[in-house]
């Protein structure tokens, strides 16, 4: 008699380990949180005037010049210079940290909310700004690996791809017809012919 009963205490209690695990496991008690959007600060052009475009002079800079031989300006702090390339962080490091900035700053071209200056909304789902953003990302990863490396024939034979992948997203996107107006504004695409 003591066997059985201690037989179906043992059942009862793997009986509730069983079902205790399998609601710990199932889909609905598992909450994933969803991280809350990035912040959004600046318009399209604010980004671009004070990220995007100081970080490419800097790279495009290698094209004509060595940067290694760009010097500290004298009597200045080097860490108080508004130039990369003439700063603590200087010639060819401020290459490659540009590159890089050019690289990560693709992530906020891609950040949903933002705006173009004129109010409308960055078209961040369309799939040609995604691969021109792609191709900013890829270019300027291949630039930070010819900057560190110091291959200065390797950034000017980079630049053009670069330049192209920034070039070709405003043709399509800030360059319109109508001007500002006009800006970040995707075209319908027309229906197929019947």
């Amino acid at each position: 008699m003591e066997e059985l009963a201690y037989s179906r205490r043992m059942r009862a209690t793997l009986l509730t380990l069983c079902l205790m695990t399998a609601a710990v496991l199932s889909p609905a008690a598992q909450t994933t949180s969803t991280p809350a959007p990035a912040p959004v600060y600046a318009n399209m052009n604010q980004l671009m005037r004070g990220v995007l475009y100081p970080a490419a002079n800097v790279v495009f800079f290698a094209q004509a010049d060595n940067p290694a031989e760009v010097k500290w300006v004298e009597g200045r702090d080097p860490a108080m210079a508004t130039d990369p390339l003439a700063s603590v962080f200087g010639g060819w490091q401020a290459v490659e940290n540009a590159a890089l900035a050019l690289a990560e700053s693709a992530s906020l071209l891609s950040i949903p909310g933002r705006t173009c200056e004129n109010g409308v909304p960055v078209p961040v789902r369309d799939p040609a700004w995604e691969t021109f953003v792609q191709q900013v990302r890829d270019e300027s990863m291949k630039s930070y690996a010819a900057a560190k490396a110091k291959d200065q024939d390797k950034i000017i034979e980079l630049s053009l791809a670069l330049s192209n992948s920034c070039s070709n997203c405003h043709r399509r996107f800030r360059d319109r017809r109508g001007g500002a107006a006009n800006r970040c504004k995707v075209e319908p695409v027309p229906a197929p012919a019947k």
